[in-house]
Order: C-alpha cells, then sequence, then structure tokens
C-alpha cells in the first residue's frame, strides 16, 4: 500500500513538473519535452495527485538553477571566462609529493646555500646545441630513470625506441642529431659506466664526430674546449651508500664485473699496479660479503665519491701523489662542487621528488609518474649492527657526500615548491581583478543602457538587472574573501600586518631568512 502511494505521488510530481515547466520555457520546447517525460514517467504519470506545496518547491529549485544559468551567462559569456577555474571552492587536494615520505616536514637544513645553488632553472634548447648527459653510477636506479628520459618524457619529436633494442634514437625535431647523451640514447660511448673525469673529456669529442676518441682517450682533451661553445647539462642520481653498496655485492655475486669500464683520467686508463683487480679468473661470483668488504681495491667502496670528483686533482689512480687524509678531502670537496654544480641530480630514495625537480629545472614533463620501490635486492640482505657500521666505514665519503646532497636536493625541492605556491598566489589575485573589471564593465554598460531608457521601460524590460547585478557582486566577493582565506592557510605564520610579496627574490629572502630560523 505504501509503495502504491509512493508510486501516485511520484506520477503527480511528475505531472505537475511537466505542467508548470513547459508554461515556463515556452510552447516551443513543449512537444519535445512531453515526449522525453511521457516515455521515462508514462507509467506513473497517470496515478493521482501530490500535494501543493511540494510541487511549489520543486519549481521554485528548478527556476533558481535556471536563474542561475542565465546570471552566469550574463556575467562572463564565451569561452573567456575564468571563473570556473579559481579552486576557491574546491576541497583541498593532498600533496602527491608528501605522499612518498615524511622527511620534508621533519627536515631540517643543515648546511646554507645561495639562491643560485637552489633555484635550478635551465633553458634547455631541444632544438639547438644543448646536451643533456646522464652519468650513470651502478646500482644507483640509474637504468629505471635512464628508460624514463627516452620513453616517459612529453616531446615534440619523442624518442624512437623499437622492441628488442637497448637503445633508442633522441632526435632534436627537423635533426639528425641527439639532445640525450646516455646509456639507452647513445650507449656507453665514452666507456662502461664512464664517470665525471672521463665524461668531461670524452663527450665533446663525441659529440664533434669524432668516433674514434673512445679508442684513443689521449685526444680527449683536445676538445674540451668545445665545451665554452656548447651547453652540456649534466645530471646524475645518488642512492644511500650502504644500500647501493650491498646491491653493487649482490650484482657482483651473480657474475657482474663492469671489466669493460675504461676508468681513463688524464688520458690514459690506469696500469695494474695502480688498480689491482680483487679476484682472479672471469668474474668474482659466488663472493661472500666479507670477501668482498675485504678488498682494499674494490672500487664499490666510496664509489659515488670517485665518480663524481675530478680525479685529475689527486694525480688520478697513483696513490703515492699525496697522503690518504689529504686525497680524501680533496676528492670529497670535488665531488660536493660537482654535484652542486650540475644541472640536476636526483635521489633513489626520493622518486616523485626527483621527478618533480627534473621537471622544474628542463620545463619537460613526464607522461606517467615516477614509482617508488621500498623493496629491492639490498633490502631483502639481512646484516647486523656491526656489518651495518663496518660499511659504513669503508663508505666514509659517500655517507658526507650523501648527507649533503640529501640536505641540497630537498632544499631545493622545498624552495621550488614555495615559489610555486607564490605563483599559483599569484595567479588568482590576477584572475581575482579580471573578474571584478568585468564586472564594472558589465555594470557601466548597463547603466549607461538605463540612461537612454524610461525608468519604466527599464523595469518591464530587465525586471531582474537588479538581481543579477546583486548575486554577481555578491559572488565576486565571496571568492575573494574565499580566496584569502586559502592564502591565510597556505601562510599561517605571516602576521596580519605583513604584506606578502609575490617576487622569487623576496621568496628566496623568506625561505633562506626561514633556514637561518631553523638553525
Amino acid at each position: 500500500m505504501h509503495d502504491f502511494r509512493r508510486r501516485w505521488d511520484l506520477g503527480s510530481l511528475c505531472r505537475a513538473l511537466l505542467t508548470r515547466g513547459l508554461a515556463a520555457l515556452g510552447h516551443s520546447l513543449k512537444h519535445v519535452l512531453s515526449a522525453i517525460f511521457s516515455k521515462i514517467f508514462g507509467p506513473l504519470a497517470s496515478v493521482g495527485n501530490m500535494d501543493e506545496k511540494s510541487n511549489k518547491l520543486l519549481l521554485a529549485l528548478v527556476m533558481f538553477f535556471l536563474f542561475a544559468v542565465i546570471v552566469l551567462q550574463y556575467v562572463c559569456p564565451g569561452t573567456e571566462c575564468q571563473l570556473l577555474r579559481l579552486q576557491a571552492f574546491s576541497s583541498p587536494v593532498p600533496d602527491p609529493y608528501r605522499s612518498e615520505d615524511e622527511s620534508s616536514a621533519r627536515f631540517v637544513p643543515r648546511y646554507n646555500f645561495s639562491r643560485g645553488d637552489l633555484l635550478r632553472k635551465v633553458d634547455f634548447d631541444i632544438k639547438g646545441d644543448d646536451l643533456i648527459v646522464f652519468l650513470h653510477i651502478q646500482k644507483t636506479g640509474g637504468t629505471t630513470f635512464g628508460r624514463h628520459l627516452v620513453r616517459n618524457i612529453q616531446l615534440e619529436q619523442p624518442c624512437e625506441c623499437r622492441v628488442g633494442q637497448k637503445k633508442c634514437t633522441c632526435h632534436r625535431p627537423g635533426k639528425r642529431e641527439t639532445w640525450l647523451f646516455s646509456r639507452f640514447s647513445t650507449g656507453w660511448s665514452c666507456g662502461l659506466h664512464a664517470d665525471w673525469t672521463e665524461l668531461t673529456s670524452c663527450v665533446p669529442a663525441v659529440v664533434d664526430g669524432k668516433r674514434d676518441a673512445r679508442l684513443r682517450p689521449s685526444r680527449w682533451k683536445i676538445f674540451q674546449i668545445l665545451d665554452a661553445a656548447r651547453n652540456f647539462h649534466y645530471i646524475t642520481i645518488l642512492r644511500d651508500p650502504v644500500s647501493r653498496y650491498l646491491s653493487e655485492w649482490r650484482h657482483v655475486q651473480r657474475g657482474a664485473t663492469w671489466k669493460a669500464s675504461l676508468h681513463v683520467c688524464d688520458g690514459r686508463p690506469p696500469t695494474s699496479e695502480e688498480l689491482p683487480s680483487c679476484y682472479t679468473g672471469d668474474d668474482w661470483s659466488g663472493c661472500p660479503l666479507k670477501e668482498f668488504m675485504d678488498c682494499p681495491y674494490n672500487l664499490a667502496n666510496n664509489r659515488q665519491v670517485r665518480m663524481l670528483s675530478d680525479l685529475t686533482l689527486v694525480g688520478c689512480y697513483n696513490l703515492s701523489v699525496m697522503p690518504e687524509k689529504q686525497r680524501n678531502k680533496v676528492l670529497l670537496e670535488s665531488a660536493k662542487s660537482n654535484l652542486k654544480h650540475m644541472a640536476f641530480f636526483g635521489l633513489t630514495e626520493f622518486q616523485r621528488k626527483t621527478q618533480y625537480l627534473f621537471e622544474k629545472t628542463f620545463n619537460m614533463n613526464f607522461i606517467s609518474p615516477f614509482t617508488q620501490y621500498n623493496t629491492t635486492r639490498a633490502s631483502s640482505v639481512e646484516i647486523n649492527g656491526e656489518i651495518q657500521k663496518r660499511i659504513e666505514g669503508l663508505n666514509f665519503l659517500d655517507m658526507e657526500l650523501y648527507n649533503y646532497a640529501k640536505d641540497l636536493f630537498l632544499q631545493r625541492y622545498q624552495f621550488m615548491r614555495q615559489k610555486e605556491h607564490q605563483e599559483a598566489r599569484k595567479k588568482r589575485q590576477e584572475q581575482r581583478k579580471f573578474l571584478k573589471g568585468r564586472f564594472l564593465q558589465t555594470h557601466f554598460q548597463s547603466q549607461g543602457q538605463g540612461q537612454s531608457q524610461t525608468p519604466s521601460q527599464n523595469q518591464s524590460q530587465n525586471p531582474n538587472l537588479n538581481a543579477n547585478h546583486n548575486v554577481t557582486h555578491n559572488l565576486i566577493q565571496n571568492l575573494t574573501q574565499s580566496s584569502s582565506q586559502k592564502e591565510n592557510r597556505v601562510n599561517p605564520k605571516q602576521s596580519p600586518g605583513q604584506q606578502q610579496s609575490d617576487s622569487p627574490t623576496n621568496g628566496t629572502h623568506d625561505y633562506i631568512g626561514s633556514v637561518e630560523k631553523w638553525r
């Protein structure tokens, strides 16, 4: 019985809404809407009547909706309207970078970097002579990042990657020249896992068509002068030293040797006396961790510092040039300097932040987001505290470099995010000015039209004109207040009387000032 009454009431509602709605919209739409409503609500339209108050309420809601659409089109016609693009009414979107880890929330800077160190903005001319050079350090996640570079970037002319081939063709638009120097684009043109010393000497020669430079490293220095004429943007990826060391040990256990690496320094490779081997035979497969750590010539020790420093400053691989303590200090300072002045570097432990900083640095966007893998072969290795400390001791230079790199990386991320918030705030202010100007223009135009007519004609032709103006004015006022409240939430520590500056320079001083307060 109750179901029958509900159907009875619904049928009455539909019939009443149809009748009153058609009368308001006009005779031209009557037949079309009647056909639609009769097909949908036909079985229910013949059942009973509904309460008159409910009919009036529903009719008022429909008319209010139609009135709101008319007001919106009247105030801001066409696609130029920015009203719907404002995010004042939208709920706050969760930060996708914070979900990766919480380190940025509890991060306290240790180093004092300048604005130039934090702001990395490369005017990369992919159609000109600019070249991205990827320094790939073993077991840092460089293979994954290298694949992103050739397969996951939005480009006018994407890299051409064929099935079954490791290398992709990454040509500049309209040219048969590559814009990327990496394992997956040009191959190991300067040797297997070439370090900073090798790349800075070899890349200019290879790029300028001197393909025999890989066979005759003594000619590399001839082309170093070409660095001034070209823009070589060096990039790399670093990793936590303990995890990287364990990952390399597991890789060597499976038979990897990297014997094809040239280790060219100052025009020549090292002699067997300068760089002895840790094993006899073809490889070091099945090597226990203790044996791996016991070899004093193991290049896995402090590998990241060695591959990022200028080895010519310490006599290359000749350990007799200077005392060990002085050598270590020169290598570490050289690695820090080269890393800081690179166009970009990322950290394996912060995949999404690495993606964000690369996109902001080169103004190149990736197609799909990076994925953070917390389970690796290194993480599956169980070691006790004693072994942990020994690995840290063997890689004490890498430990210090990584702490330095992590501090610089997170400061750059926070600086770029703050700069992004400032630019968004400035854009919202410009949008509010646009809406206010639009409203005033419409208001003055309507006043000019009203002066050319009698008051009675105005009232008869535009009965809802004042109502439209009041609704539009209230809407803009609400947008302004909502946007201001949102800005206050973004900067909760700012005093009420302090004015916010939208210039990047002031934002930089605010950030660096906050770093000093943290100290």
